[in-house]
């Protein structure tokens, strides 16, 4: 397939704000692609490169001319995919260089329109409102299989090119053939925010409360000896968290895959907090020194795989027995079986009193899957906050003069796949976070207006506030009340930040 046609699809997405025409859209690009380029269209299509990131950055993308594109488009899907893997393979002396020479000889071929969307690809910022969730329903369409079959394949590949491809050739039986690898960490399953206790208890009966940790969350996976750490966003951090493998690996099983948090804790055993934490998964450690002076402590909540046997598909209730009947005691997240609100308030107190940040409220019977989807979790918290996305920032006066420090907030927007701007902040920062956030902002950044810094959308921030309001000012109609701060999220990619959907409906309960 010509590159042109899939950019096309491209465009009219971005156009598009009705998600079945959008889906529509996908699954007829997906059918028309030859069976060799299923892999490849559709992750494009969901904004992801096949090959990962290919050693490309703002700084090479940027210096590539705009101008004296060809008018007729010749580029093929494969032919570009081909040559994407040949620029990730370049190493050694002189690679920048060279990177630079074969993406501009791949850009000297390509129109105007195929230069953008390349440019989105290779920079993760395809804005076209289609993500991993609309490519999914996509493949189910078009290869006329149920949509759940296709998340939980995606969940245990990792990969949605791949499921695609499996997807189109063998339908049902192709999907049927991902099952849980051990040392392939699948996609975690995610929580939805609930406003109170009577919220997270609607239609499940008794559920099971945990306390949410404020950690790291990390799944792990053993094979004999063998240990290995993943991160939420599946990167392997084994090295950095030997406390984690050792506890793993004195286990009384032989082959076992767990999900769970990590955290540092303070003598006494109360923990620390986030940023304290994630010091433990920095690039460049010292790991004994920061292991005796920020000692790590894991405790799980579920159980994906236990000896031979995988248990994604099971009930919750039944994944837990799994787990509690492997793990000591220490190695477990506080849980407790609650069947009203009130036994639910009592606890989520409990959580708090010893420093932790509130409760997960989990359905007991429910399979493992990946994301948001169904309800099957819930998370409480005493105050409002959210996740969003830095989308600039504002060089500091007055004692904050040298740093960036007015943040410009935004939710993320699943039509547009991009991001409503809610407001600014530059409260409940501490010197410490002013310092981190301005090295970590510039490095982010891609233009300035006067004094304003705007940066790739990609750094996640927790905000507090009090309330959300009407505010004309804003694309969304909305703002918030009070923000400030809470820590940052960096190892919470974008594409997870709180929906500006879930800022609507407290505006709306808010009356």
């Amino acid at each position: 397939m010509l590159l042109a046609r899939l950019v096309d699809v491209s465009i009219r997405l971005r156009d598009t704000r009705a998600r079945l025409e959008k889906v529509g859209r996908l699954a007829e690009c997906l059918r028309a692609l030859p069976p060799d380029e299923v892999a490849t269209g559709a992750s494009w299509l969901a904004g992801e490169l096949p090959q990962g990131r290919v050693g490309v950055g703002w700084a090479l993308v940027g210096s590539l001319p705009d101008g004296g594109a060809p008018s007729s488009p010749t580029l093929r899907v494969a032919e570009v995919d081909a040559a994407l893997g040949e620029i990730a393979a370049i190493a050694g002396a002189g690679a920048t260089a060279a990177r630079a020479r074969a993406l501009g000889a791949l850009f000297a071929r390509a129109t105007a329109d195929e230069r953008t969307f390349l440019r989105g690809l290779l920079l993760g910022e395809l804005r076209q409102g289609a993500q991993e969730g609309l490519v999914v329903e996509a493949i189910a369409r078009a290869a006329e299989v149920p949509p759940a079959a296709v998340r939980r394949a995606v969940m245990l590949a990792g990969d949605v090119g791949r499921v695609a491809a499996a997807a189109l050739a063998d339908g049902a039986a192709g999907l049927a053939r991902f099952g849980l690898v051990l040392f392939r960490p699948v996609q975690p399953m995610l929580a939805e925010t609930a406003p109170d206790a009577e919220a997270a208890l609607a239609a499940r009966g008794a559920a099971a409360a945990e306390y949410k940790l404020d950690g790291a969350r990390v799944q792990v996976h053993r094979d004999g000896d063998d240990v290995r750490v993943y991160t939420r966003s599946l990167h392997e951090v084994t090295a950095r968290v030997p406390e984690v493998v050792e506890a793993v690996r004195a286990l009384p099983v032989r082959r076992i895959v767990l999900d769970g948090e990590t955290l540092v804790q303070r003598p006494g055993g109360r923990p620390a907090d986030f940023q304290t934490t994630m010091r433990r998964f920095g690039r460049r450690l010292d790991v004994d020194r920061l292991r005796a002076e920020l000692p790590l402590a894991a405790a799980f909540f579920d159980c994906l795989h236990l000896d031979g046997e995988d248990l994604i598909d099971r009930p919750t209730a039944v994944r837990w027995d799994a787990l509690a009947g492997t793990l000591p005691p220490a190695l477990l997240v506080p849980r407790r079986v609650v069947g009203d609100p009130e036994a639910l308030d009592a606890f989520a107190r409990e959580a708090l009193a010893t420093g932790h940040e509130g409760v997960m409220v989990k359905a007991l019977d429910v399979p493992y899957a990946a994301g948001r989807r169904g309800g099957g979790w819930s998370k409480l918290k005493p105050a409002h906050s959210l996740d969003l996305v830095v989308l600039a920032v504002e060089w500091g006066s007055g004692r904050r003069r040298g740093w960036l420090s007015n943040l410009h907030l935004g939710a993320r927007d699943p039509g547009t796949g991009g991001f409503v701007m809610l407001g600014k902040t530059f409260k409940g920062m501490t010197d410490e976070m002013l310092r981190w956030q301005t090295e970590r902002l510039l490095a982010l950044e891609i233009g300035r207006e006067g004094h304003v810094v705007h940066v790739r959308p990609e750094l996640v921030v927790e905000v507090a506030f009090d309330g959300v309001q009407a505010s004309p000012q804003y694309p969304g109609g909305v703002a918030l009340r009070f923000a400030r701060v809470k820590r940052y999220r960096p190892d919470k990619p974008a594409a997870e930040a709180d929906p500006i959907d879930a800022v609507l409906a407290l505006r709306a309960r808010s009356g």
